[in-house]
Formats: C-alpha cells, sequence, structure tokens
C-alpha cells in the first residue's frame, strides 16, 4: 500500500504544472495532520512550492525567469473555489478590472458571504470582507465590477468618461445578468445603469 507522500506526490504529479493546491486537496488521502507535515516535506525538496500560507503550488519554471508564479487574481479565485463563496471584487481592483484605471492595485479587496480573512502573497494582500448577501449577489462578471467600481466612485463623482468606458464594457454582458444586477444595485447606481442597459439591448 502506497505511504502518504507517495500518494499526495502522485496526485501532484498528475496535475498540470502551475495547479495550486491546498491541505484540504489531499483530505481523502489521509488526516490534516499528515497532510501538512507531508506538504511541508515537499516543499523542503522542491517537488511544491508554498505560494501563500497554506496554499501550494506544482511550479512552473521557464528557462529564461525561472520559477513562475501565479498572479494574486489567480490564487483568489482558487480561494473562492475552494471555499465555494460568492465573491466580487471592489475599490480599486474592481475599478482596474473594468479599465477605469490604469493603475494595478498591489492590494485587492473582495466582498463575499464566506469568512472574513487576509491572505499575504510575498508583497501583495487579498482581502476577503464579509458582506450581506445583497452586496454580492450580482451575477454578471462584468455587470458586478460596474456595481462595486461605481461604488468606489461615489455618488455624483462619475464623470461622462467613465460612463462611456462602462458602456463599453457593458456591451459584453449577458442581457439577463445585466437585468438582474440593476435590480440590486443601489438606487443610484440604477439610475446610471438603466440607460446603459437600454443601449446594449438595442445595439
Amino acid at each position: 500500500m502506497e505511504s502518504a507522500d507517495d500518494q499526495i506526490l502522485e496526485k501532484i504529479n498528475r496535475s498540470p504544472r502551475g495547479t495550486l493546491f491546498f491541505p484540504d486537496s489531499f483530505l481523502s488521502v489521509s488526516n490534516a495532520k499528515t497532510v501538512s507535515k507531508v506538504l511541508e516535506r515537499l516543499v523542503q525538496t522542491s517537488k511544491l512550492q508554498r505560494a501563500a500560507t497554506g496554499i501550494y503550488l506544482r511550479p512552473v519554471e521557464d528557462e529564461m525567469i525561472g520559477m513562475m508564479l501565479p498572479g494574486i487574481e489567480e490564487i483568489a479565485e482558487a480561494i473562492i473555489k475552494r471555499d465555494k463563496a460568492r465573491a466580487v471584487p471592489t475599490g480599486s481592483y474592481a475599478l482596474y478590472k473594468l479599465g477605469l484605471t490604469t493603475q494595478i492595485p498591489m492590494n485587492i479587496v473582495y466582498y463575499t458571504d464566506s469568512s472574513s480573512r487576509q491572505v499575504k502573497i510575498g508583497k501583495q494582500t487579498i482581502t476577503f470582507k464579509k458582506a450581506s448577501a445583497r452586496n454580492v449577489s450580482a451575477i454578471g462578471e462584468i455587470s458586478k465590477l460596474v456595481i462595486q467600481a461605481l461604488r468606489s466612485i461615489g455618488k455624483g463623482n462619475v464623470t461622462n468618461e467613465e460612463l462611456q468606458i462602462i458602456k463599453e464594457r457593458l456591451k459584453y454582458e449577458k442581457p439577463y445578468h445585466l437585468q438582474h444586477d440593476i435590480k440590486v444595485a443601489p438606487e443610484w447606481i440604477r439610475q446610471l445603469m438603466r440607460p446603459l442597459q437600454h443601449t446594449h439591448t438595442n445595439d
């Protein structure tokens, strides 16, 4: 019978390089304490890379630049998927993803219906803030960003240029998702998004 070390390493080696793992990924092999010890040994022998506390990576090696680590967004998405949580980017991160700013945020913040926490990735931080169900109820990949970006800009501060960029982005949102998300947005944001919905559905 294979040892826990062998079973865990076999599962890692079957996965593509760049795959992220959590201790939970191996609880079918052994208990949490044993899994943690095995993962630590694999890190020490460079068969696994620690991306952050409790997050591991099958490393990708590039001939030119050496070991490549996943981006902060990729790690955030892996955490959200593991937790089976709903989450939406907020603040400067939502603005950046929509193209409303070119400044790449060092720290990204998500509203979530899961527990609040912070995850440090090198010098960067992912923050998950527990939010009301309404704040994470948007379903459109683009329109949920729009709601959070407008929240960040603030009522009365949205420029025509920003609205034009948002209008262009929303052309790629599914009409049903956009209609749904307008209904769950605060009233002042609804008033800004409704005309964009009208343009979207008649393009």
